[in-house]
Formats: structure tokens, C-alpha cells, sequence
């Protein structure tokens, strides 16, 4: 029996796993029967530790014990104490590519050894590093970081096999990434059976949280006014915000319009978003104009 590789998107909001079946690569669903796992990791009053959707759930209600969005620290000094512990980008991100490791092996019916983990084009070395130790830390042979855009490039490839044949002519491919928390655009360049990055640039601290960042505080300033109270000084207030205006701002991309509820300290409001105040409210102007 051949030994099973797995590749895994760890991203900053939600993470992935797959493998190749007949040439084919797979998207492994999860023990709750998800093709992604949220990058959430929490722990329970009671010490339990809980990764993805489980610790997702409970992060309004626990959210001093939950930790969010870690992808964004990796490379840096950056801690969080939990019962006496200091957790380190590395170990988070270790737990969560742990959940994957095993929904991985239940899928297989085998022993997960081996993997490649995908990273943002513009990760420092640094970066690139503690992303490869948090495999390590899972239990994981990291067998090489690969550039989410070059793997984009790849699987299109693959897609398209007839740009990776030796005679064919060279092909420019522009991959545009934004996520949870990262964003990039690179500039590739398939040739002779080759991928060539050309161009690339990106902001770490970038992504979809931010645009829900953009709602919340739009949303708490409208409440702020009406009943003179802030609901993101409060932990859970601000989940229960954050969890609604991620729901809206996933809605607004089928629907115009979207009621956004907010309630804190016995009061509640409505805000109404549409389409267009969502673009306004998100909207930055660039650099000279």
C-alpha cells in the first residue's frame, strides 16, 4: 500500500484537505461532514480543547477563550495565555491541521504521514518556517510550503492539460486571492511543462475579516447612537455582532438588501444594509485620488 500525501490549504478563516485519486485531487470532508474546517480553536472551562466548527459555535460564549484568525501571526512573538499556557501561532495552527490530519487518515482508513501546506505568496521566511514547524508539531513530514497562487496555477493546469504539453505555446495566468485574512495577486507563466512566477504582491493583514470588521463597527455606531451604549465593549455582544454581519455579508452576495439584529444590554436595533452601503462603507480610496 502506497504512502498517502495530503495537501492542505491552511487558511485563516477556514482550512481544507485533499488527496489525489486516480489523478484526481479530493477534497476530504471533515468528521462533520464539511469540505472545510473553520481555523478555530477554543477550550472549554473545563480544559477540553476543541478545533473547527465545535469551537466556532461556542466562540460567542467563550470568545476570552477562543482564538481566531491565527494564520495572520505566524512568524511573530505573538502569544495568547489560556490556564496558565502561552499558546504560539505554531501550536494553534498545529491543532488545526491536527483535525485535519485525522479526518484525513478516517477517510483514507490509514496513517497520514506526509503533506504540503500551502502559504501566501508573499510569506516571509519566517513565515514560511512556522508554518512548516506547526506540520512538524501535527505529527506531519511537511514535504514542501508551496505558494497558494502557484497551486492554484497547478490544479489549473492539471485542468487544462494541454497547457502543459512540452509544444504548447506559453500561457500568462493572473491568480487574484483573497481570503479570510490574506490577500495576493500573482502573475504566472505556464510553459514547456513549467510554472514560472512572474510577479507577485499581496498585504498579509488583508482579508474578509476585515470587511466584517467594517459592518461591526457600522452596525455598533448605529446602535451607539440610538441607545447610547457600545456593544463591542462587551466579549459576547461583540460575537453575537461579528457572527451576524459575517452571515450578512455572505448573504449580500445573492440578495440586495439584508436586516443586520443587534442587542445589548436589553436593547435591540435593526440595520438595514443594502448592496450599495455595503461597497460604500468598505470602500477605501486609493492612494492620490
Amino acid at each position: 500500500m502506497s504512502t498517502p500525501v495530503i495537501g492542505i490549504d491552511l487558511g485563516t478563516t477556514n482550512s481544507c484537505v485533499a488527496t489525489l485519486e486516480g489523478g484526481q485531487a479530493v477534497v476530504i470532508a471533515n468528521s462533520e461532514g464539511s469540505r472545510t474546517t473553520p481555523s478555530v480553536v477554543a477550550f472549554t472551562k473545563d480544559g477540553e480543547r476543541l478545533v473547527g466548527v465545535t469551537a466556532k459555535r461556542q466562540a460567542v460564549t467563550n470568545s476570552a477563550r477562543t482564538i481566531l484568525s491565527v494564520k495572520r501571526e505566524m512568524g511573530t512573538d505573538w502569544t495568547q495565555k489560556i490556564d496558565k499556557k502561552n499558546y504560539t501561532p505554531q501550536e494553534v495552527s498545529a491543532f488545526i491541521l491536527q483535525k485535519l490530519k485525522a479526518d484525513a487518515e478516517a477517510y483514507l482508513g490509514q496513517e497520514v504521514k506526509q503533506a504540503v501546506i500551502t502559504c501566501p505568496a508573499y510569506f516571509s521566511d519566517a513565515q514560511r518556517k512556522a508554518t512548516q514547524d506547526a506540520g512538524f508539531m501535527a505529527g506531519l513530514n511537511v514535504l514542501d510550503i508551496i505558494n497558494e497562487p502557484t497551486a492554484a496555477a497547478i490544479a489549473y493546469g492539471i485542468q487544462n492539460s494541454s497547457l502543459l504539453e512540452s509544444d504548447s505555446s506559453p500561457t500568462n495566468i493572473l491568480v487574484y486571492d483573497l481570503g479570510g485574512g490574506t490577500f495576493d495577486v500573482s502573475i504566472l507563466k505556464i510553459a514547456s511543462n513549467q510554472l514560472t512566477t512572474l510577479a507577485t504582491d499581496g498585504d498579509v493583514l488583508l482579508g474578509g475579516r476585515d470587511w466584517d470588521q467594517r459592518l461591526i463597527d457600522f452596525v455598533a455606531e448605529e446602535f451607539n447612537q440610538t441607545h447610547q451604549a457600545d456593544p463591542r465593549e462587551d466579549p459576547c455582544a461583540n460575537g453575537r455582532l461579528w457572527r451576524e454581519c459575517e452571515d450578512a455579508k455572505r448573504t449580500l452576495s445573492a440578495r440586495t438588501k439584508v436586516s443586520v439584529p443587534c442587542d445589548y444590554k436589553g436593547q435591540a436595533i435593526r440595520v438595514e444594509i443594502t448592496r450599495k452601503k455595503f461597497e460604500e462603507i468598505t470602500r477605501d480610496e486609493s492612494p492620490g485620488s
